[in-house]
């Protein structure tokens, strides 16, 4: 029996470790992109080509990037938020480019010194480009359940957002509960929504979900979007993360709890669940603190490794 396919997209080396204290070193960096290699993935987000000043943990990401894996199948992706961003991954040979736009302008305007309708039309000038050089270019959605500025965001504030961004032609469409407070019933409803809209306009972006696990539903909201259709979920080795523009933004949904849950569904994520657990660890050591994940603290079922 072929089991149904679901893609973890990996961001604990970008968006998990950017706002952790430890400011991992570049060559932590690496082995712990070669751990996650080893234990199977195979698309993960390895840099931030953003002002160092904004984000100090990724200065070194051009470093980084002229040191990763090649040849090994993994495809490594780029945050870039203006021209200068998408000229450094390119040059670093990145294999994706992720840009953000905020569902709401306040913290758009925190977080890229824009509002909504301005980092719209920066998209615009960055999936032109991404598609000059012939990258793949993706757009995430921001605090598209809520704002730690403004507030709640309305269904139709989103769709909206996603309607502006559609007439860009992105080749994936995230959509990012970045402060953790979405429930799985937000997660089902907007996902539906957002794929009726991507219907009504002919449009077959393949939908991405991102979501923290600040209020611990983080697991759910998973849940609901596979319920919703979704087939491609951003998780973070060990629960590693936050946002340094949203306050009390913490992790990422884990990994492994992602994995564990799938593969336990009987879906296939193509990820060594033990190798994982592994390396969630080896990340406990390596940062000199705990990381908050459930599975790598209890493993895996049945155990193989403990």
């Amino acid at each position: 029996m072929v089991r149904e396919k679901i893609e973890i997209v990996e961001v604990g080396v970008r968006d998990g470790l950017q706002n952790d204290p430890a400011n991992a070193s570049t060559d932590m960096k690496l082995e712990f992109i070669d751990r996650l290699l080893e234990a199977g993935v195979r698309r993960l987000e390895a840099a931030s080509f953003v002002n160092p000043r904004a984000v100090p943990q990724m200065a070194d990401s051009k470093d980084v990037m002229a040191r990763v894996p090649r040849g090994r199948g993994a495809r490594y992706i780029g945050l870039a938020l203006n021209a200068r961003g998408l000229a450094d991954a390119i040059d670093a040979k990145c294999d994706e480019v992720n840009f953000v736009v905020s569902a709401s302008d306040g913290f758009g305007i925190r977080n890229q010194n824009a509002d909504t309708a301005e980092t719209v039309k920066r998209f615009g000038e960055i999936a032109e480009g991404a598609r000059e050089a012939e990258i793949f270019c993706s757009v995430i959605v921001t605090t598209a359940f809520g704002c730690p500025f403004d507030g709640e965001i309305s269904e139709e504030r989103l769709l909206g957002v996603v309607g502006d961004l559609l007439d860009h032609k992105p080749d994936e469409l995230a959509i990012a509960d970045t402060i953790g407070v979405a429930t799985p019933w937000d997660v089902k409803a907007r996902m539906d929504a957002v794929q009726d809209l991507l219907a009504s306009r002919g449009a077959s972006v393949p939908l991405r979900l991102h979501v923290h696990n600040t209020r611990n539903t983080g697991i759910a909201n998973v849940f609901a979007a596979v319920e919703a259709g979704v087939r491609i979920i951003d998780a973070s080795c060990g629960g590693l993360g936050g946002c340094p523009f949203a306050p009390k933004a913490t992790g990422n949904i884990s990994t492994e709890d992602v994995v564990f849950m799938l593969e336990r569904a009987g879906f296939d994520t193509g990820i060594d669940l033990d190798l994982l657990i592994k390396t969630a660890h080896w990340l406990e050591e390596a940062l000199g603190h705990s990381v908050p994940g459930m599975v790598a603290k209890a493993g895996g079922f049945p155990a193989n490794v403990l």
